[in-house]
């Protein structure tokens, strides 16, 4: 006996995908059938309407031309009697200006009176119905639209309209219709065959660019085609998030290479201090002081990742808890009077206004913050006997919260980076610091919707913060 394994048992292994279904799996297929359906219903309705309100508007035409007819027939066989109605009948049908009027009057005993149909037709055996049936005209097959009226004394008259021409005219717009429609299918199939292709050499683009920048290549960018289209502001925004993205690599690295540069130094003169005085310290109090001394370097080490935490808690927004409606005026007030006694120390006048209120929304914490980075800055960067300005004001709707001193500044072409982290200008190579202030400070005024502004005072620099105001309903 034949030992059957798993794969004979279950039949026989499934085999690719149908080509249908890898198809329908193209969003660019669904995409053009989509288009070519709504396309096609849409012309196969515009078809139809027209079909029936032109044939429906002739239609509607004849009837009420047989209806007025028949009324005035019967008006003559009111007022004249039989006689008047079979002449007014042979009046209208030796009438060439009317070729299409049927007439046929036919007494109580089936006598054909008057009229110009060979015999009465077949299946007319309801009154005032309308009937279209073939018709017998003076030797002539036609067709016929057709109405019976009972008159007084058994007679029945007949009156219709040829449709003959109505018939062909419905024919040749049925044609017309028909090749419409094809080439209505035609240009649905055509036009969704360029959706597709468009929409798959966007998605193309796309793809061939994610794939470029997953292999390392971060300056490919998506092809923009100029025309404005949808497809360019997509191509724009991925473009833009792209840069977003660069831009913030490009911080990471800078920053690691920062770290690395800025806090190599400290660490590596305490490491020196602490093996000097392992190898030459003599005495209690030398170790000691080596000690400090090492101490401080590696607080200003912790100092820096402190900040750094602060910035990331900011920007990430885990801060927003503590915004409340306050009002800064006093919180600005109480840090003038805290930098006045700095600044006369360094023979700096700080020149202070202060307008009240000015209610926002705010964390009272990172505010103070902010505002000490800025007058630490301004009072570092400022010689003694100059003047460092310190304001604060409602405009238009927007606390303006500025310092600005009489410094070295920060040069144009570096003011575009002074808030990036580690950023150090030239003029501050050879200060203390650690190039967070300013990164501080523009995370704090984005976390209150507001901004940083960075303006030369001639000489100088001149930061403004703004927030926009807080009004309680």
């Amino acid at each position: 006996m034949t030992n059957l394994g798993p794969a004979s048992a279950s039949g026989p292994a499934p085999g690719p995908p149908h080509r249908r279904g890898i198809l329908l799996r193209s969003a660019g297929v669904r995409f053009a059938l989509v288009y070519a359906a709504v396309f096609g219903i849409s012309a196969f309705l515009l078809a139809v309407a027209l079909w029936y309100s032109t044939l429906g508007l002739l239609q509607h035409q004849v009837q009420n031309a047989i209806h007025n007819d028949t009324q005035a027939l019967m008006e003559h066989e009111q007022l004249g009697g039989l006689p008047s109605l079979e002449a007014a009948i042979r009046s209208r049908v030796t009438n060439a200006s009317d070729p299409d009027g049927i007439y046929l009057l036919l007494s109580a005993t089936g006598e054909i009176l008057t009229g110009n149909l060979d015999h009465w037709p077949a299946g007319l055996t309801q009154d005032n119905v309308w009937y279209e049936v073939p018709v017998a005209r003076q030797g002539v097959n036609s067709v016929a639209l057709l109405k019976v009226q009972p008159l007084p004394g058994g007679l029945k008259l007949l009156v219709g309209r040829d449709v003959r021409a109505r018939l062909e005219l419905r024919n040749v717009l049925r044609a017309g219709l028909i090749w419409a429609l094809s080439l209505m299918i035609a240009l649905g199939l055509l036009g969704a065959l360029l959706i597709r292709s468009l929409f798959r050499r966007t998605i193309r683009d796309i793809s061939l660019t994610t794939s470029a920048i997953a292999r390392g290549d971060i300056a490919r960018r998506v092809p923009v085609s100029g025309v404005g289209d949808e497809f360019d502001e997509l191509a724009l925004t991925i473009n833009e998030m792209l840069d977003r993205i660069a831009r913030l690599m490009d911080g990471v690295r800078q920053v690691s290479n920062a770290i690395a540069h800025d806090l190599r130094t400290p660490v590596t003169r305490a490491r020196s201090r602490l093996e000097d005085a392992a190898l030459h310290a003599s005495t209690k109090e030398e170790m000691q002081a080596a000690i400090d001394r090492a101490t401080q370097d590696l607080d200003g080490i912790v100092s820096v990742f402190e900040a750094l935490l602060r910035i990331s808690e900011i920007e990430a927004g885990s801060r927003r808890a503590a915004i409340a409606p306050i009002d800064l005026a006093p919180v600005l007030e109480d840090m003038d009077e805290l930098y006045r006694a700095v600044a006369e120390e360094k023979q700096i006048v700080l020149n202070t206004e202060i307008a009240a209120p000015l209610p926002v929304l705010a964390d009272r914490d990172l505010i103070q913050q902010a505002v000490v980075n800025l007058l630490d800055n301004a009072l570092k960067f400022s010689e003694s006997l100059t003047v460092v300005n310190f304001s604060a004001s409602l405009v238009d709707g927007v606390v303006q919260i500025v310092v600005a001193d009489r410094g070295p500044g920060i040069a144009e072409k570096d003011r575009a980076r002074a808030t990036e982290r580690f950023f150090r200008a030239e003029a501050a190579r050879n200060t203390v610091g650690s190039g967070l202030g300013l990164a501080l400070v523009m995370a704090v005024a984005q976390l209150h919707n507001g901004t940083l502004r960075l303006q030369d005072n001639h000489p100088g620099l001149r930061a403004v913060i703004s927030i926009p105001t807080y009004n309680k309903r």
